[in-house]
Parts: C-alpha cells; sequence; structure tokens
C-alpha cells in the first residue's frame, strides 16, 4: 500500500467539504504549498521525544484550548489568556505529579469542526453546517455557509499571528504568571465550595509560591530558564486539502511532516480504518492523536494504531479516550488492557469533554463540572487497576470569563450571561484553573 501526499483521495472521506468549485481549491493548494511552513520539523521531534517520555511515566500532557477557533479570536488578549491558563494548570499539575507537563493548545490551527450532520434546518430552511473557519462561516445565510477555498489561506495566515505571538510570548517570559499570589483564585471563596477543600488549594497555592520564589532565589539564570517555556500546537486534522498541502519533506530528515501544527489528531467521526484520514496521517512523521469513544471495539483499535504506527515507534501515537462520564468504568478497562495485552506503544489521555455534552431545556449545550472531574478519576483509576498509567488531560477551555459549563460556581441559569462558543461549551478560566487543582489533588494523592 504506497503512500503519498494525495493517496487519501482515493479512500472513503468522512466529513468531505462540499466544495463546489474545483479549480479554486487547487489554487488555494498550490499557494499553501508555496507558503512557509507553520512549525518546524525538530520541533515536531522534540514533541515526539516528549511524548515518548511521557509513554515511560516520566511526563504528563496537558492539552487544552477552543472547541473552535474563530479568526476573530486573533487578538493578543484573548491568545494571551489561553496561554496563561495553561501555564498555570500546567504548573499546579507539576507540583502535584512532580514531573515535567508537556503543554500543548488547541490554538493556531483549531479552525475546523467535524459535525454530526452536513446540513442545519432552521424554520422549514436547510443549509450546510457550520465546520469552522477553515471552511465557512457560522451566519445562518446561504453565503455564509458555502463551503470557500480561500477561507484556508485565512486560517493560515490566523495561525502564522498566533503562533508568531505565542513564540514571543514563550520567549519572553511569564515571570508574573509563575506566582499564584498574582492568580485570579476567586474560585476559592465559592460557598459551595467544601471548607477542607478550599483549605487545601490555599496551601497548594502557598506552597507552589513558595517553591517558585526559592527556584527564583537561586540566581538570575535560574529566573530566566524558570520563565520560558515549552510550547506546543494541535488541532484536528478535519480538512485534508489544507493538511496536505502543507505535508513536506525536509533536509536531512527520512519522510514527510505536516507543518501546520505539531500534533494533529484524527476525530471519533474520521477514524476509518480505510478512510480518507487514517490513509493519510499514516505516512507522516508527527505525533498522531486518534479520538476513541466509549463504541470503539479494541480489535479495531489495535488495527488502527497498528496501521498509524506499524513499527511501534514511541512517541508515535496518543489515544485520547473520550467515554463519557456514564460509560468510562466499562468501556475503557478493555480497551486499555487489549492495547496493553498487544504491546502497543501508546500514550493515554483522557478527554472528559466531548463525552460529557448536553443540551439544557432551552436549547443550549452544557457540561457539567462533576461529570468532567468524575470521568477523570475513573480514567486515573482504571489505568491504576490495569497496570497501565493515564498520561495526560485533554481540555476544551478558554481564558475568558465565559459562562458555558455548569458546575464550578455556575448553575443552568447562570448559561446565558456570556456563552460565546460557538460550537461546544468550555471551561471558563475560574472552572479550569479549579479543575487543575482538582487533578492535582488526586494525583498527588495517588503518587503518595
Amino acid at each position: 500500500m504506497s503512500w503519498h501526499i494525495d493517496s487519501w483521495k482515493d479512500r472513503p472521506h468522512a466529513q468531505e467539504i462540499a466544495y463546489d468549485d474545483a479549480d479554486s481549491v487547487q489554487s488555494v493548494v498550490s499557494k499553501l504549498r508555496q507558503l512557509p511552513p507553520l512549525v518546524t520539523s525538530w520541533e515536531v521531534e522534540r514533541l515526539k521525544q516528549h511524548i515518548a517520555e511521557a509513554q515511560e511515566g516520566k511526563r504528563f500532557l496537558l492539552q487544552g484550548g477552543d472547541c473552535a477557533e474563530t479568526l476573530a479570536d486573533c487578538q493578543p488578549g484573548i491568545i494571551t489568556n489561553k496561554l496563561k491558563i495553561l501555564l498555570q494548570m500546567s504548573l499546579v499539575l507539576v507540583h502535584a505529579a512532580k514531573k515535567p507537563v508537556v503543554r500543548v493548545g488547541r490554538l493556531a490551527g483549531q479552525y475546523a469542526k467535524p459535525r454530526s450532520k452536513a446540513t442545519e434546518e432552521r424554520d422549514g430552511l436547510s443549509l450546510p453546517s457550520y465546520f469552522g473557519d477553515l471552511v465557512n462561516r457560522p451566519e445562518f445565510t446561504a453565503e455564509a455557509r458555502r463551503a470557500d477555498p480561500r477561507a484556508m489561506l485565512d486560517a493560515y495566515g490566523h495561525s502564522a499571528l498566533t503562533l508568531n505571538f505565542v513564540r514571543s510570548l514563550s520567549a519572553g517570559g511569564f515571570a508574573d504568571l509563575h506566582h499564584p499570589e498574582y492568580w485570579d483564585l476567586a474560585f476559592l471563596s465559592r460557598a459551595d465550595l467544601p471548607l477542607a477543600l478550599r483549605e487545601e488549594y490555599i496551601q497548594t497555592s502557598h506552597r507552589l509560591s513558595e517553591a517558585l520564589r526559592f527556584m527564583e532565589a537561586l540566581g538570575e539564570t535560574t529566573v530566566d530558564e524558570l520563565t520560558r517555556v515549552e510550547f506546543f500546537t494541535s488541532h484536528e486534522g478535519l480538512n485534508l486539502h489544507y493538511e496536505s498541502a502543507q505535508t513536506r519533506r525536509v533536509p536531512r530528515r527520512e519522510g514527510h511532516y505536516l507543518l501546520t501544527t505539531h500534533l494533529p489528531w484524527i476525530g471519533e467521526r474520521t477514524r476509518e480504518i480505510d478512510g480518507a484520514h487514517v490513509e493519510f496521517f499514516r505516512g507522516i512523521q508527527n505525533v498522531v492523536g486518534v479520538k476513541l469513544g466509549p463504541k470503539v471495539d479494541p480489535k479495531d483499535a489495535i488495527r488502527l494504531f497498528s496501521r498509524l504506527n506499524p513499527e511501534n515507534e514511541a512517541g508515535k501515537l496518543v489515544a485520547i479516550t473520550r467515554m463519557g462520564a456514564a460509560h468510562v468504568q466499562q468501556s475503557l478497562a478493555p480497551l486499555v488492557d487489549a492495547v496493553r495485552n498487544a504491546g502497543i506503544r501508546v500514550l493515554w489521555v483522557c478527554d472528559p469533554m466531548h463525552g460529557n455534552t448536553k443540551s439544557t431545556n432551552s436549547g443550549l449545550k452544557t457540561r457539567s463540572f462533576d461529570d468532567i472531574l468524575f470521568e477523570i478519576e475513573q480514567s486515573f483509576a482504571v489505568h491504576h487497576d490495569s497496570g497501565t498509567f493515564l498520561g495526560g488531560v485533554h481540555f476544551e477551555l478558554t481564558g475568558d470569563d465565559v459562562t458555558e459549563c455548569i458546575g464550578g460556581g455556575l448553575t443552568e441559569e447562570d448559561l446565558d450571561k456570556n456563552y460565546a462558543s460557538v460550537c461546544d461549551p468550555r471551561l471558563n478560566y475560574r472552572q479550569a484553573l479549579e479543575m487543575a487543582f482538582r487533578v492535582g489533588q488526586w494525583m498527588g494523592k495517588r503518587r503518595k
């Protein structure tokens, strides 16, 4: 089965984008192939090394960001807030787990979104669904919902701008963000937060502050290094026209590299073993993530992993499970046991968001903080009982004060206050930070 950059076109294509102008698509793809890559092959290899170490339990992966970026979100304040919450969460997890955390953002390319239906109907009018700003626009008009090939160039440009700003922030340091006394810890004053838990959060933040001040006291070089972080990007590789256009060989390395992002993933709806997405992603050198829901057959997962990583290379595969709180206990264990018994190398990561989406009586999609936390805790427990370990968590979150998920201080009545997502509900800043404290608390107890 020979592979080339366009061999995916000969395979069944789930979530295929219905472009109506093939010549325009080809023109955009040709332009993208001429543009500089968004990331580099040595960054990809660096992440693969980190993932290999995480597979051995030496690191922990924190992956998070928007369900679907919009072009309008390419603003310094929004980008800074996303980076800030991920850095702060990672520091809480580093302190709890006593191991380095690999920071991966769902940004600088998360502009495409799979949909359960290709069309959407309102008041008797049927139009194509909104597939993200990489494809079309959210307004419910025929013009907005038309799949526009030029949107790929817009997404590339905004990804480049976002990456440039993220790299500048990472290189310049976030010294003030390393001090919990500067963090927004307003969730500590919640009336429904148990006193014992509140005291533990406060002690954790104090210990973290003391540890960081101690590190700073060691000398200026240490401070400089402490405030510079490695930060990687990720997105679902949904639109294969876009992904293949930025896939190329690089000097002095074997194989092809996808250079739109460091860590692409294949979604639950596009992981057919003979489908276009698996065909494309089996041929690149990047780390590849795969989303796995509660209905996955362990035998199918093994065949899928073997297709994507036939050499069983370390650091190559990330298995992102999205079981849902109601299914995690019975669905995760058989999958983990089967993969372990087959000797396949994967990094197990829990996505507690996508299996826990529900609708309110008013039709708003939301998620429960408690359900999200329960799925994470049960995933840790299943791996512990199976003799494996959970090596990461994958969140949809924002650094802004949105009201999209219930719990963590929000009720269903609060959702209308600032529901800003164009697709799925996200944890807001306070909920995300509290989630890090809760996960860290659990990891610390497990470690002891």
